[in-house]
């Protein structure tokens, strides 16, 4: 078959159109974005008429895609791991329908926070909703799973959480496919009652989640993504999961003289981990993310033998594990040489020249200049760079949406007037319920939906907002006087600080929308346009 260098993400994508997928659903969040990406410029995708459209947020997302199971048809939906506490609702219930068609949810987590807000480990969701996990250690394995994990989902009768961090979906290896699978024809469910979640059947259903549990087990135990591998020194026993065993491996190019059960399947292989605890006089546990292995293994094995891992300071509470801190784990000395040196400053990220984001900065800094500091509540977007120098211009980045309801909430603590910086995109996704609550109360604050065009930090998907953000806001009840458009020029600043400040003593809700194309998909489309004249 032919053979790939692919990302991790691309290996995914790939493997579910192999693999017979119908549907990608998706939000983008690095570093999950390349997966919807790359088969949305699938010619096979195309071909079959695979649906691949970005959704409003991860929760409309994994909800087209249930309904798509439902349908009985295979879909995948794909999101980073924060964005799984917006879909949390769908993911957690899907558990409890069970699926039709196989059902996919990839959650690409994030440690040591590259681009992220947190740490989460997904693997905790799936663990909590009784679910199979896969956890590829390559892209190969990748590929494999997004194949073979539809069936899976079918035969278990449940989604199936695919979770990969950012050093697999960000790095590339060769990749050979296998035969792709046609489509499912699309039958409705033979339980017509099976996504009826009322208390009733819900309770009926979860027994029968329950009672897979067992068939989840074997499962992992037979998977030929779980090995266990025999060592000739039974001092140690290693488990090691998803990319931690290449890390393992890097260190013993040789072979590694210890016992190791590899593990990229859940729920936990007992068989393999009670041979290794019986074969081995210690246990060393390698996993990326929290220590949520670890502490099932001591939960079920913890008789004296000791257990090692980011529990009991073996390997750091925090950030992604790598080979150096695995020797260290493994007692292995590590030769170090002289630091290499900075050839060049190093230089923090900052908003593009020529960002509309600076100019809107710049006419807010003037305007709140007597009001004082503290009052802008930003989000989560290109514009959060608005944080650093030499802006300084915004005092919170929690989560997608929050910056329009800690400005209510701290308006309501008496902070008026209070400001709040949001995207386009951001505001589709997760703004717009923010914003009827402050119509519905007439909160004294502003909300600047600082409208580039795109879904910027991600790279320039289209955003939903495109040609919408006056007619939503207007529906949504915000009275029209003060609803105000801006153009964030320089030429403009002196008319663009004058609308800020006529909005900012207006004791109500107000909405500002500056509107100016992002400079990075102008650029874009100038040179596609210039490229498209010269042919």
């Amino acid at each position: 078959m032919q053979k790939l260098l692919l990302l991790g993400d691309e290996a995914i994508a790939q493997g579910a159109i192999d693999g017979g997928m119908s549907g990608c659903y998706a939000y983008p969040g690095t570093p999950s974005t390349e997966i919807m990406e790359y088969v949305q410029h699938s010619k096979e995708a195309a071909e079959k008429y695979l649906h691949r459209q970005w959704s409003a947020n991860e929760k409309t997302a994994t909800e087209s895609a249930i309904g798509m199971s439902y349908a009985g048809k295979r879909a995948m939906v794909c999101m980073k791991h924060v964005g799984v506490n917006v879909a949390a609702d769908a993911f957690v219930n899907a558990a409890v329908t069970g699926v039709n068609g196989g059902l996919v949810i990839l959650a690409a987590d994030d440690p040591s926070m590259h681009s992220s807000q947190n740490e989460q480990d997904s693997r905790f969701y799936g663990d909590f909703s009784l679910i199979p996990i896969l956890e590829p250690a390559t892209q190969q394995e990748a590929y494999d799973m997004a194949y073979s994990a539809f069936e899976l989902s079918e035969k278990l009768n449940a989604p199936v959480l695919l979770r990969i961090t950012t050093r697999l979906a960000h790095s590339r290896s060769g990749v050979e496919r296998k035969t792709s699978q046609p489509e499912l024809k699309g039958a409705l469910p033979k339980d017509p009652r099976q996504f009826i979640l009322l208390p009733s059947i819900a309770r009926e259903n979860y027994k029968k989640l329950l009672e897979m549990q067992p068939v989840m087990e074997n499962a992992s135990d037979e998977s030929d993504f779980n090995r266990y591998e025999e060592g000739i020194d039974k001092k140690l026993g290693i488990v090691a999961c998803g990319i931690a065993y290449n890390y393992v491996m890097e260190n013993y190019p040789n072979g590694c003289p210890y016992d190791v059960v590899k593990v990229s399947q859940y729920p936990l292989p007992r068989k393999k981990i009670e041979k290794l605890k019986a074969n081995c006089d210690e246990l060393l546990i390698l996993e990326e993310g929290q220590p949520l292995f670890e502490r099932l293994i001591r939960g079920f094995f913890d008789e004296g033998k000791p257990i090692h891992g980011r529990l009991n300071g073996a390997l750091p509470r925090d950030g992604e594990l790598n080979p150096e801190l695995v020797a260290h784990a493994l007692g292995i000395e590590i030769e170090e040489g002289k630091p290499i040196p900075e050839m060049l400053a190093g230089r923090p990220p900052a908003l593009c020249p020529g960002c509309s984001h600076r100019d809107v900065y710049n006419a807010l800094a003037v305007a709140l200049e007597p009001y004082g500091d503290g009052r802008v509540f930003s989000d989560i977007g290109c514009y959060t760079l608005g944080a650093l120098a030499p802006f300084n211009a915004i005092n919170s980045c929690v989560d997608m949406g929050a910056s329009i309801t800690m400005a209510i909430g701290a308006a309501d603590a008496g902070l008026v007037p209070a400001v709040s910086m949001i995207g386009d995109s951001t505001f589709i996704h997760s703004g717009m319920t923010g914003l009827l609550d402050a119509v519905i109360k007439d909160s004294p604050i502003v909300v600047i939906i600082s409208d580039n065009s795109t879904t910027g930090m991600t790279g320039g998907q289209k955003s939903h907002a495109e040609g919408r953000l006056f007619d939503i806001v207007k529906g949504l009840g915000v009275p029209e006087a003060h609803i105000r458009a801006m153009n964030p020029l320089k030429k403009h600043h002196e008319t663009n600080v004058q609308i800020m400040k006529e909005e900012l003593e207006h004791k109500g809700i107000s909405v500002i929308i500056p509107q100016r194309e992002c400079i990075q998909t102008a650029a874009r489309k100038n040179r596609a346009k210039h490229k498209a004249k010269k042919k």
